[in-house]
């Protein structure tokens, strides 16, 4: 829950999980390990059947928030723990129900793609982690800028998903990326039409301005390519592109995950009203932040 931080930018290039390119602000997020704390078990069998369960809980949007957060961390939790062990593949696929089964391939192969992309670092990021807009607003955005550009609105949410959880992370790249879009300010001075990069709104648009500069229309990967120099990136945005697309439920899960850190001590929540100006070494994060 990712961007992480930084590489190529090429438009910067999102942001945070890169290198080579340059890493989405999340992707470094989006982790390997399973994170500090959260008790997954040996027991893939077990874990796809309580993702299974967390998906459910999901699909019943009269529930308590309480519980679809809840829910929402469970897989999280899950999908995360499942990618980082493709050993576990042949124990835990055949537990997912075949209606679930292409949004949970989804998940899988965009976990281990942002893996590929970042590695883990043994210090924290000059990051504050906020709660993102209310999930109608940036609805509204991704339709209004799908309406302006004609790059589908699945697309722009997944690149904001993948950059900064939907606006959670409030960072800059290593490279000077910035905003819920992750821009060089460079870039988004000829795609924002004289906006604010820190706008969700303002930085939605003027991601799906670029994406049609860039050719979307024509040629979808190379397009998203052209936003962060990575191929799997591409991959892991076309993955949640996929899943927010189709499955009525992808949305409202994704909104809710936390934003974890991938580190050498292992995956670590980093919760809303996480601040620091500077990086800060795990070690010492840790022992005033057990988790």
């Amino acid at each position: 829950m990712v961007s992480a931080g930084s590489g190529a930018k090429m438009i910067g290039m999102p942001v945070r999980f890169l290198r080579a390119v340059t890493a989405p602000l999340l992707a470094l997020v989006f982790m390997t390990a399973a994170p500090v704390g959260a008790a997954p078990g040996s027991d893939p069998a077990a874990l796809a059947a309580d993702l299974v369960a967390a998906d459910q809980a999901l699909r019943n949007p009269s529930a308590p928030e309480q519980v679809l957060a809840a829910a929402a961390r469970r897989q999280q939790v899950a999908y995360r723990t499942l990618g980082a062990h493709p050993e576990w593949d042949a124990i835990a696929r055949p537990q997912i129900p075949p209606a679930l089964l292409a949004v949970y391939d989804r998940n899988i192969d965009a976990r281990r793609q942002l893996t590929a992309l970042t590695p883990p670092k043994d210090s924290l990021p000059p990051w504050r982690v906020v709660p993102p807009v209310p999930a109608n607003e940036l609805l509204d955005c991704y339709r209004a800028a799908e309406a302006a550009t004609g790059v589908p609105w699945n697309y722009l949410a997944a690149i904001n998903f993948v950059e900064t959880g939907f606006g959670r992370i409030n960072g800059v790249s290593d490279d000077a990326a910035q905003g819920p879009m992750q821009f060089l300010p460079s870039t988004f001075a000829a795609y924002g039409n004289g906006g604010d990069i820190h706008s969700p709104r303002d930085s939605i648009m003027a991601a799906g301005r670029l994406l049609a500069a860039n050719g979307f229309a024509t040629n979808r990967d190379r397009a998203i390519w052209g936003y962060n120099h990575s191929d799997y990136y591409v991959r892991a945005v076309n993955d949640y592109a996929a899943v927010l697309g189709g499955d009525p439920a992808g949305f409202a899960g994704y909104y809710r995950w936390d934003t974890y850190y991938r580190t050498t001590a292992g995956d670590l929540l980093l919760p809303i009203g996480y601040a620091s100006s500077t990086r800060i070494p795990v070690s010492e994060y840790l022992a005033t932040h057990p988790q």
